[in-house]
């Protein structure tokens, strides 16, 4: 009965996958290179992105009595994207970046690539860093902004591996005069 146990705990633990990097390795090795075998691939967030925007207004003016009122409202938007979301692959962008699909609906979508000079070859959330207020990047069609922890994100796949082994066991009695 121990055996059986210790037996079985291998098997599952031998038959979880373990969450890698998704790298140009990985694309050659498993043949990723066309939009049909993308589609398959299950893919994950390394990280938690966080995409925010916000809009203010405001006016001034006085009351009945002479009081000077001024008055802003602030709208705060944000969209969080916990670590280890599941995406699924949408198409290559033109410059064979990879952009994954979070929710259903139009543009709610985010692209991946490599960046230069980086020679880990993951592919990282890609967006515009040259504003003060993030990177910016275009989701639901709306202008966000992500954060700048968003950036250390990067796309995952599970990567297991199967090995068959088939063992035939005897067991001999021995031999009596």
């Amino acid at each position: 009965m121990k055996y059986a146990l210790m037996i079985f705990a291998g098997v599952l633990l031998a038959s979880c996958g373990t969450k890698v990097p998704y790298t140009n390795d990985i694309r050659d090795e498993f043949g990723l290179d066309n939009d049909k075998a993308m589609a398959k691939v299950q893919f994950y967030t390394s990280g938690t992105i966080i995409l925010q925007r916000s809009k203010e207004s405001g006016n001034s003016g006085t009351t009945s009595d002479g009081a000077l009122v001024s008055s802003s409202n602030k709208t705060q938007d944000r969209i969080i994207i916990p670590q280890w979301t599941k995406c699924v692959f949408e198409e290559f962008d033109e410059d064979g970046n990879i952009v994954v699909r979070f929710e259903s609906g139009v543009g709610h979508t985010i692209s991946f690539g490599q960046r230069q000079g980086q020679s880990s070859g993951k592919y990282y959330l890609l967006a515009d860093w040259t504003t003060n207020e993030g990177g910016k990047v275009e989701y639901g069609n709306n202008t966000y902004f992500a954060t700048s922890s968003s950036g250390t994100a990067y796309i995952q796949v599970v990567k297991k591996k199967l090995q068959k082994t088939k063992r035939k066991d005897r067991v001999v009695k021995g031999m009596k005069v």
